[in-house]
């Protein structure tokens, strides 16, 4: 399988960078319908929580698949690529605060932190449904595996959790608004997955676009692993 050939720098000013490669892409606007229709579902007519929890299991497909594509995707897509110590994280705030706007290829240091703790939240969300109850209907399927202590506990973060991961939403939304008003759309790159030379580094280094088959075969991993961690339990 190979991959497609390293991309990047700026050899003409003018011309967009591919920096986001397709399957982050759908990964990132498939993530975000999932959690909205598990959302709207669940507080309007599905009183069995058959879609909701339909969208969950999706929801945990997505967040693992993120994990692998974190380890083997392309450059941008990569944790390493965006996961910085502390200090890096500081610097990049303070040169806000003073009114500098430092460029990245792919997430900024603060940036790159948030997609780790929405995927955290997530998943942290994903697994405890499957434990928790409704305290009326409806069990997780894997509720009878624990006890009823467990179910309780399963539940309470289940809904702390949810308050936590609408903060982050709100958090990214507002930077998403502040680049913007900075002249830094951030959304039309995660649509078409390019950027403008203006909005990288005068240093930007390659990016080398992991193949879409590479891809694919790690999304039927993630979504065998979510099915066989649910389905085999109840033989």
């Amino acid at each position: 399988m190979n991959d497609h050939p390293a991309t990047g720098g700026l050899p003409d000013r003018g011309s967009p960078v591919r920096v986001w490669d397709l399957p982050t892409r759908l990964f990132h606007w498939a993530l975000v319908l999932a959690v909205l229709s598990a959302f709207v579902s669940r507080k309007f007519g599905d009183a069995m929580l058959v879609w909701h929890m339909a969208n969950g299991y999706a929801i945990l497909v997505l967040v693992l698949f993120r994990l692998l594509w974190g380890l083997f995707g392309s450059t941008t897509a990569r944790f390493r690529s965006f996961l910085t110590g502390p200090g890096a994280v500081i610097d990049y705030l303070r040169a806000n605060l003073k009114g500098e706007h430092p460029r990245f290829v792919g997430h900024n240091p603060a940036g790159g932190w948030s997609v780790a703790a929405l995927l955290t939240i997530l998943a942290l969300q994903g697994v405890t449904g499957l434990f928790a109850s409704d305290d009326i209907l409806v069990k997780g399927p894997l509720a009878f595996l624990v006890s009823d202590k467990t179910v309780a506990l399963a539940s309470t973060i289940h809904r702390l959790s949810f308050l936590a991961l609408l903060a982050l939403v709100t958090l990214h939304l507002g930077a998403v608004l502040f680049y913007l008003a900075k002249g830094d759309n951030l959304i039309l790159p995660m649509f078409t997955g390019d950027k403008t030379p203006s909005q990288l580094p005068s240093d930007a280094p390659p990016v080398r676009m992991r193949s879409n088959g590479r891809a694919l075969m790690l999304l039927v991993l993630a979504l065998g692993v979510v099915w066989a961690g649910i389905s085999l339990w109840k033989w």
